[in-house]
């Protein structure tokens, strides 16, 4: 705990004093029941981090104006009394375990569907909250008005409720920041044009605000310190508006973005450890108020330098305590390689809400409700587990049924754990899966009843030997070749310059000086973005060549955006509606659009997909009919798919155990 120190600071702001500097940041579910309401799997998720050791957190966004305000299938509201009942058990719960509690309160603006609340959207203009989505009407003055008032209502409600601290929301792609952004605001009247107009509807609300909860409860703002578009505010603009507001508020919640560059608030892996530094340091020596900055933390190191240099007061995590409410806890232990690290991959916890309209989830941790609570179940009787693979989905199904008392062996036939993911991290842009592998070998090294035998094929011999009650398969993908005339012929052959996702990882370093080469790149799916991602980067003329009308159709929403603005940026070429006919030592022939064509290239690369690895599965099979052991197949081995599908299914594991009634 000595080593960081700064972490464990209490920090008193007005009447709220938390007992460390690590605050939960408000990040929507998807939970809340279709009336508004919290529920109590809700509630769980929130005790969970509070139970962890977080010292502030802020339950997300509120409505403050339904159904027009909205934002998402399902969001919590705070629009009427019905819902204070609900929110002050849950602040009771969180304050239990000694954290305080502040809620987000929040209109959607541009960014509420119309096919959700009924109507049409509205906001500061009619300019929609990002690029193809609905157009929104500008709103009347008396309608601002109004919305202030349920903003102060709202605020109110949450002093009721019990809770320590609540925060506007004026940033990204909602109402406020609609009205504070250049980029959204083109009114002609005293709410649009200068900052002092711009700014004018934003101060109502926060003097509304603090009108309902008073002088002595801290009030914080989170807003957009740079819009990072053309149009939009720098971070200049921001300080002149921050003039305006600054009086009123006693936390700034600093971030960035606006619709159009969202991918900069849900940042992805690629991102440095707390790269919104700069700025956020700037804001705090300018306005002299206490700072929560945020942007891929979850390193403690890391968090510990930037108290320590006087960048931040706090650390605001979102992601990194989905994949793990224990983080301040290890810290406080001193167990910080046992912290289950987040891969800022956004799958679980952003494409699965935005787009999937699900609750989220998360890749690296398949409960994130009852988190552990599994551990205090034990098998009944010895029970052999062997899994065939060490990759994520392999490791986790060992380490879960070690941890309920099963003998977990793992069988890798190669010499190194961590299979794809493994591979995949000698990208720089995605080190982060990394994080992920080597934490699985730490928990699996950890439990003394989980044995990895590497360079060790499933052999009959040796399942004989182990005696397994059940066996999980999980070989994992390797990549796709289809029947392409010359594909086989020529792909990571010794002298060839073709190279399939996994020929080129196991090359990598003899391909890094690429500078000004012809790249082409057959496949704009993940994994064909990701080398495309590499060699742009290093300088190389990068193509990418696409059978489908448009690149990225399997990436999280997130992810997509980053890359369409890369391959601007970069200036890489994108053919669509192209197929592969031949393949060619230096030459790949294509059809485009009906017409035949040659692409020459001095690196090509083929990521046409990834299918299963099963070499042996009906072996596999017929050893567990003949002697009556239970068979999985999960992760690629089962369809080849995104790591969050593996670890769900290694998880299940549990199922099995209990289905066979020795749990």
């Amino acid at each position: 705990m000595e080593k960081y120190c700064n972490i464990f600071k209490e920090i008193l702001i007005k009447g709220m004093c938390a007992k460390n500097r690590i605050a939960m940041m408000p990040m929507g579910t998807n939970m809340a029941e279709p009336s508004g309401a919290i529920n109590e799997r809700h509630i769980r998720y929130y005790e969970q981090r509070a139970k962890g050791g977080t010292g502030l957190i802020f339950v997300e966004n509120v409505c403050v104006d339904f159904p027009l305000g909205m934002n998402g299938p399902t969001q919590l509201r705070f629009d009427h009394d019905q819902f204070v009942p609900g929110m002050s058990r849950l602040v009771s719960l969180i304050h239990k375990y000694g954290a305080c509690a502040a809620i987000q309160i929040n209109h959607s603006g541009a960014g509420a569907m119309p096919s959700r609340i009924g109507m049409q959207c509205a906001s500061s203009s009619d300019r929609p909250h990002k690029a193809g989505a609905a157009i929104p009407r500008p709103l009347e003055k008396d309608e601002l008005f109004a919305i202030a008032e349920k903003y102060g209502q709202s605020a109110k409600r949450a002093v009721a409720a019990g809770f320590d601290c609540v925060e506007v929301h004026c940033g990204h792609v909602y109402l406020i920041n609609q009205f504070l952004s250049p980029y959204y605001n083109h009114r002609t009247d005293e709410y649009g044009g200068s900052p002092e107009n711009r700014a004018r509807f934003p101060r109502m609300v926060l003097e509304k605000v603090r009108e309902a909860v008073g002088s002595g409860f801290p009030i914080s703002m989170r807003f957009s310190v740079d819009d990072l578009i053309e149009g939009g505010n720098t971070q200049e603009d921001v300080f002149q508006l921050l003039e305006y507001l600054n009086d009123l508020v006693d936390i700034h919640d600093v971030s960035v973005c606006v619709g159009d560059t969202v991918f900069y608030m849900t940042s992805g892996m690629h991102f440095e450890d707390g790269w919104r530094a700069d700025m956020t340091k700037k804001v705090r020596e300018r306005f002299q108020k206490p700072i929560i900055i945020q942007g891929n933390i979850q390193k403690p190191a890391v968090a510990e330098r930037l108290l320590s240099e006087g960048i931040a007061d706090l650390i605001g995590m979102g992601r990194a305590l989905i994949a793990d409410p224990q983080w301040v806890n290890k810290v406080k232990k001193g167990c910080t390689e046992e912290i289950r690290p987040c891969i800022y991959c956004n799958i679980g916890c952003t494409h699965s809400r935005n787009v999937g309209m699900k609750p989220i989830c998360c890749t690296v941790n398949p409960d994130i409700i009852e988190e552990n609570e599994y551990q205090t179940h034990q098998v009944k009787q010895l029970t052999n587990v062997v899994v065939v693979g060490a990759g994520t989905a392999g490791l986790e199904a060992a380490c879960t049924a070690a941890e309920v008392g099963c003998n977990a062996f793992v069988l890798e036939k190669t010499a190194q754990t961590g299979g794809l993911a493994r591979l995949i991290s000698r990208l720089p842009a995605k080190r982060r899966l990394a994080d992920l592998t080597d934490w699985l070998e730490i928990r699996a090294d950890r439990l003394k009843n989980v044995h990895i035998l590497t360079n060790q094929k499933a052999t009959p011999e040796i399942l004989k030997a182990l005696k397994p009650h059940i066996l999980v398969n999980a070989t994992g993908s390797t990549s796709l070749l289809p029947k392409i005339p010359g594909l086989l012929e020529h792909i990571d052959k010794k002298e060839s310059h073709v190279y399939s996702i996994i020929g080129l990882l196991n090359r990598l370093e003899q391909l890094r000086n690429c500078e000004a080469q012809e790249v082409v790149v057959v496949g704009g799916g993940a994994v064909g973005l990701d080398v495309v991602e590499y060699f742009a980067l290093k300088g190389a003329k990068t193509t990418v060549i696409e059978m489908m009308p448009a690149v990225g159709r399997d990436l999280d929403i997130t992810t997509k955006d980053y890359m369409n603005d890369f391959i601007k940026k970069h200036a890489v070429t994108v053919m669509s509606h192209t197929k592969l006919l031949e393949v060619q030592d230096q030459c790949f022939i294509v059809e485009s659009r009906g017409t035949c064509k040659s692409v020459s290239f001095r690196i090509g690369v083929v990521c046409l997909g990834m299918a299963s690895a099963n070499e042996g599965l009906e072996e596999l099979k017929d050893y567990c009919a003949v002697n009556e052991v239970i068979f999985l197949n999960i992760g690629d081995s089962k369809r080849a798919r995104k790591l969050i599908d593996g670890t769900e299914e290694a998880r299940d594991i549990l199922l099995s155990l209990s289905s066979m009634g020795r749990l």
